[in-house]
């Protein structure tokens, strides 16, 4: 197979292969981003359903102008509420608690549960504590440019968080704390901000990435391998294609030995490389001796053999190097790489003895054909412009050998 050839079929496995890997990583990463993204979504809708809760619980409150409970031990009075404590008959004090204290207090109780925090903050701070932190100032100020909420995954003291913030709007019930600050109806007070610890989450997200990217690897590894071991064996039955069919294109399909057309061009390779280096090159014609009597006695299958069988002893008589094909018809040629006239000669002679021998027996005849051949001879001299003047010279001394009886070689 050519250079060129192996070149363009591992450029064609590589891109295959290529395709495959994004293609298939392609997938994966979608299947994880897919997962990423539900994930989200199942989280984010988790603290809409907590920040929907926390409001309905503080319209509750507001309702009512704010609950009043027992004050003991960590029950601390509102600092920022003028008389917030109230004492019964029996002299038990009451400390209200308005929608922003109660949110708070629940937001403790659940953080020291480890479940969830959450917290109001606003940009307007009557209480200090409320003060709000990086996101929750990023959520208040999309509050107030139109965004309905705010959400983000975050890394807090190492640990992975996610933060939910929607905003609280002024209602009549709100008026009651909170019309000195200048609020009306409908503004926006501030926010309530919620975070969900999602290290269990993101650590099992991790875990699936992981399991997708090495499943994504495999697949991929698995695909380039029946692909390029696909790939090696069309380029193996290209190549053996290849190899058939250059075969056949140089081979003489009765006897297996050169046709006439790829005998002529190395014929004349050799003959400009012994014109160039001064080196002799040899041509022999051959013919068999009454072949059209044997076709027409036998028929043509064992004419047939005849050939196959004369090519097969010629082709026992030479040398790798020798040039050896079919002239045309019952005639064979054979060029002769650094050979001179005498040692030509002596070939030819060896090549006819070698198919005198051979008996060849048709098919239900009760005789054995004996063939022979005529041989004719001549080499490379200084005046020869080209094969033809060599084959010339050949064809000359092939009828000497037919004139003078057959059975022989002659040279010219």
């Amino acid at each position: 197979m050519y250079r060129k050839d192996i070149r363009y079929y591992k450029v064609f496995l590589l891109s295959i292969s290529l395709t495959v890997v994004i293609f298939v990583m392609g997938l994966f990463m979608g299947g994880a981003l897919k997962t990423k993204t539900l994930i989200h979504k199942q989280v984010l809708a988790e603290a809409r359903t907590l920040f929907n809760s926390i409001v309905m619980m503080r319209k509750w409150n507001a309702s009512y102008g704010g609950v009043y409970v027992k004050k003991s031990d960590g029950a601390e009075s509102t600092p920022y509420l003028e008389n917030p404590d109230i004492v019964d008959v029996k002299g038990t004090v009451y400390t209200v608690k308005v929608p922003a204290v109660m949110t708070r207090e629940i937001s403790e109780s659940a953080d020291r549960l480890g479940l969830f925090s959450f917290g109001l903050s606003s940009l307007k701070l009557r209480n200090p504590d409320n003060s709000p932190d990086v996101f929750e100032r990023a959520a208040l100020e999309s509050f107030e440019r139109g965004e309905k909420e705010a959400s983000s995954f975050v890394t807090e003291g190492g640990r992975s968080t996610f933060r939910y913030m929607g905003p609280l709007y002024i209602e009549e019930a709100c008026l009651k704390c909170h019309s000195d600050q200048g609020y009306e109806l409908g503004d926006i007070r501030g926010g309530i901000s919620i975070t969900l610890n999602v290290e269990e989450v993101q650590r099992e997200l991790r875990h699936n990435l992981l399991v997708l990217v090495a499943l994504g690897i495999i697949s991929a590894m698995l695909l380039i391998g029946v692909i390029g071991l696909l790939t090696m064996k069309l380029i193996k039955g290209l190549s053996e294609a290849r190899e058939e069919i250059e075969k056949l294109a140089i081979t003489d399909g009765l006897t297996g030995i050169f046709n006439r057309r790829h005998l002529f061009a190395r014929f004349k390779e050799e003959f400009e490389r012994g014109r160039r280096l001064g080196e002799p090159l040899g041509c022999i014609l051959i013919d068999i001796d009454h072949f059209k009597k044997v076709n027409d006695t036998y028929g043509h299958l064992v004419g047939d053999d005849v050939l196959r069988g004369i090519a097969r002893e010629i082709q026992g008589t030479l040398r790798a190097y020798d040039l050896f094909g079919r002239y045309g018809g019952e005639e064979f040629m054979v060029v002769l790489p650094d050979t001179g006239m005498e040692r030509a000669v002596a070939l030819a002679e060896r090549i006819r003895e070698a198919v005198r021998n051979v008996p060849v027996v048709p098919p239900d005849a009760g005789e054995r054909l004996h063939i022979t051949i005529s041989l004719g001879v001549s080499c490379l001299i200084d005046s020869d412009c080209s094969i033809d003047d060599i084959l010339k010279r050949s064809d000359s001394a092939l009828y000497c050998a037919k004139d003078a009886g057959r059975n022989r070689v002659c040279s010219e």
